[in-house]
């Protein structure tokens, strides 16, 4: 695992695209959970018609234990710019042949798939762990007070985002190693959520039950919309084991189809 990892790191060091983008995702992804309370505070300051009716210090939204349902789901927001990346980063092997020397040096179709797979492994885990951190950080600062009983309450949202981004990935890899073609493949996976949305529309009023079954509807339900609740409405504030299991399953067609292709 670790061979495999560190030959497609290889190639990836000197590709400056790749670390541009990468760069300009964790930065955006740190930034935009950790200030979240004080663009509030600055919406409250600009229009003063909108602080006057809205007490920003009383938005639990960085909270224990609701910052952690609020982060994920907000950081799951940012997951197209690394599935562009792989993107990029797979069909540039397809382009620059880079994947007929790496067969002809000894590796074979489906280690060539593991190492891009195991990238996708390293960059989801970064992902859940800067997260993580900043809604402990920022839980700490934020929270009128600190319970050890229940302040990690909701932190298997973590745990669900990682998986939300890892399926992600694996699916824009899939795309990218069955086109070839990085351009066709992004506006295939803009298009693929318009798509399932048109099909969703047509058959959720006859086939509702099957809905949770279709791949990015199964993504997207591993940490479901948190912000409801601030308007009164009944939200699911936990993570569905029905939800993990199907974007599981679909981790894992995304992940060996290509290998069988």
């Amino acid at each position: 695992m670790l061979h495999l990892l560190k030959v497609d790191l290889k190639k990836l060091f000197n590709y400056r695209t790749f670390w541009i983008i990468c760069g300009l995702y964790f930065l955006t992804l740190g930034m935009a959970t950790a200030s979240g309370m004080e663009f509030l505070k600055w919406l409250a300051n600009t229009f003063k018609d909108f602080g006057s009716k809205l007490n920003i210090d009383r938005i639990p939204l960085y909270h224990f234990p609701d910052v952690w349902q609020n982060l994920t789901w907000g950081s799951g927001l940012l997951k197209l710019m690394l599935a562009i990346m792989v993107i990029i980063s797979i069909t540039n092997e397809y382009q620059y042949r880079t994947i007929r020397q790496n067969i002809i040096d000894g590796m074979s179709r489906e280690q060539f798939i593991l190492s891009k797979v195991f990238t996708n492994l390293l960059l989801s885990i970064s992902s859940m762990v800067l997260v993580f951190f900043v809604a402990l950080f920022t839980g700490f600062i934020y929270s009128p007070e600190i319970s050890f009983s229940y302040m990690f309450t909701g932190a298997e949202f973590c745990l669900s985002y990682f998986l939300e981004l890892f399926a992600f990935l694996s699916f824009a890899l899939m795309l990218g190693i069955l086109i070839q073609r990085s351009g066709l493949s992004i506006v295939l996976l803009f298009s693929s959520y318009l798509i399932e949305t048109i099909i969703k529309t047509n058959i959720d009023d006859y086939f509702p039950s099957i809905v949770p079954f279709f791949p990015l509807q199964s993504i997207m339900n591993l940490v479901p919309l948190p912000f409801a609740k601030y308007a009164f409405q009944e939200i699911q504030d936990y993570v569905s084991l029905t939800a993990v299991a199907i974007a599981l399953g679909w981790t894992f067609l995304s992940t060996i189809s290509p290998i069988y292709d």
